[in-house]
């Protein structure tokens, strides 16, 4: 973290990680299968890249695309990623599963699975990532994941509404998450939402994929020199002050 500013990274590949390093990245989110939102990475890959690098690797648990996971044999093995994971210097790991419950099936956070997970990783600390949109009231994960403080970031995007019409709602989860848990705002953070956010809101941690690609294109490598320079309006966009509106 430089100046109160965090910014992570997607990478899919060897590369991407390194160009995400080299333009001043504080942490990697690696992945792959980018085009489903992203699923765990070989572990090979895994250790190519904390190989490589020196700044924190955190690695996708996800399996497959839904955040569903009703089969014991898929739960199964995704508490067996999460061990060898956890024998791997990783900063830490992504996921975020769901289930429905009750008569009306309403879709809240599978802690039963979540817990599993933990137990399987207990070296690593946790981005819950973007499943918690999915709930009926997303700001209600915050409250439902304080009792682990080994997730100490929430990934979200706010909702599918204009970066502007989100400024508040933003501005109360950080307040909420705070200081246990940081409010990483991602899912098509470019230099528009960055121009909004920025001065009208408290975040200060940034999740970018497209936005630093070659031509803002899945398949596209990240691009150190995007990175650096979203890093620069980052840094240089500051909030508002204490006594604004």
């Amino acid at each position: 973290m430089r100046d109160g500013i965090y910014l992570e990274i997607i990478a899919c590949s060897l590369t991407d990680a390194i160009a995400a390093e080299q333009g001043g990245a504080d942490r990697i989110a690696l992945i792959s299968h980018y085009e489903v939102g992203g699923l765990t990475p070989p572990l090979d890959l895994v250790r190519a890249v904390v190989a490589a690098v020196s700044i924190p690797v955190r690695v996708m648990l996800r399996d497959a695309e839904s955040f569903f996971v009703p089969d014991k044999k898929d739960r199964a093995i995704l508490e067996r990623t999460a061990r060898e994971l956890n024998q791997l210097p990783i900063d830490g790991l992504v996921f975020g599963f769901l289930r429905r419950s009750g008569s009306n099936g309403q879709t809240e956070i599978d802690l039963e699975l979540v817990g599993q997970l933990l137990d399987n990783a207990p070296d690593l600390r946790v981005t819950f990532h973007r499943a918690s949109e999915a709930l009926p009231d997303p700001g209600t994960a915050i409250e439902t994941l304080h009792p682990y403080p080994r997730i100490d970031t929430l990934l979200t995007s706010g909702g599918p509404e204009p970066w502007a019409a989100k400024v508040d709602r933003f501005r109360d989860w950080t307040a909420r998450a705070a200081p246990e848990k940081t409010l990483l705002v991602g899912g098509g953070v470019d230099e528009a939402a960055i121009q909004v956010l920025r001065p009208a809101t408290p975040l200060h941690a940034f999740h970018l994929g497209l936005a630093v690609r070659a031509g803002r294109q899945i398949d596209g490598p990240v691009l150190a020199t995007e990175v650096s320079r979203l890093a620069e309006l980052i840094r240089s966009s500051g909030p508002l002050s204490p006594c604004s509106n």
